[in-house]
């Protein structure tokens, strides 16, 4: 079965950081990379950081130097280690795996909120 699960969202200060988990089960389209997701109300959701099965990295330059992505291929889970958090990174943060050559799994989203 196909399903992504993430977590480790919440609330946070600014300047403080946070860890979103993907738990990834089913197969992955390895050639293309796969990634986290940003959406705020009213607006179209973003990439912020991608991975390829190579571990290539790409970041948007919002969070470039602050954000890290990472992957665990034995435990199958994906990660977005961000650190001095803005109140700019409030969104609801979403994985984002390749399933073949046009399609794509997405997670329910987890909610980062950063006060300031």
């Amino acid at each position: 079965q196909e399903q992504l699960v993430e977590s480790g969202g919440g609330l946070v200060q600014a300047g403080g950081s946070l860890r979103l988990s993907c738990a990834i089960s089913g197969s992955i389209f390895s050639i293309r990379a796969m990634g986290w997701y940003r959406q705020v109300p009213g607006k179209q959701r973003e990439s912020v950081a991608t991975i390829t099965s190579g571990d290539k990295t790409n970041y948007s330059d919002s969070v470039k130097g602050r954000f890290t992505i990472s992957r665990d291929n034995a435990k199958n889970t994906m990660y977005l280690q961000m650190n001095s958090l803005k109140p700019e990174d409030t969104g609801r943060y979403y994985c984002k795996v390749p399933r073949g050559w046009s399609t794509d799994s997405w997670g329910q989203g987890t909610q980062v909120t950063v006060s300031s």
